[in-house]
């Protein structure tokens, strides 16, 4: 039971690690960003390209490892493609963060937390 707690919390902290890595570049978290201001609706590849001037070829590379990592969902309308931002993931990746810093260590205590939020 301990050996099956331990491989799942480290698929959790390498899952995560991913997620990180993948808003670790300044224009993936400028999308993210983008993507969370536009909630729920999400924006078309054109709105992205436009809103932070991408060039459409680095924009699919970003918008593709976004993906890859769950972070951001795409569907097809039409001839575009919408991207949302995965709130579930990053509620997930929060929820992580949370954990580590605010209940087990106490390293950063709760309200503070909530104030920086409101």
């Amino acid at each position: 039971m301990v050996a099956a707690q331990t491989a799942k919390s480290l698929e959790r902290v390498a899952k995560v690690a991913d997620m990180l890595s993948a808003m670790g570049s300044e224009p993936r978290l400028r999308i993210m960003q983008l993507l969370l201001s536009a909630h729920p609706d999400g924006l078309v590849v054109t709105e992205i390209q436009e809103d932070l001037d991408i060039p459409n070829s680095t924009l699919s590379h970003h918008l593709e490892k976004l993906k890859v990592e769950d972070l951001v969902r795409v569907r097809r309308e039409s001839t575009f493609l919408r991207y949302t931002a995965n709130t579930e993931a990053l509620q997930e990746l929060l929820q992580f963060l949370y954990a580590e810093c605010c209940t087990r260590s106490k390293a950063i205590k709760p309200e503070q937390i909530v104030r920086l939020c409101n």
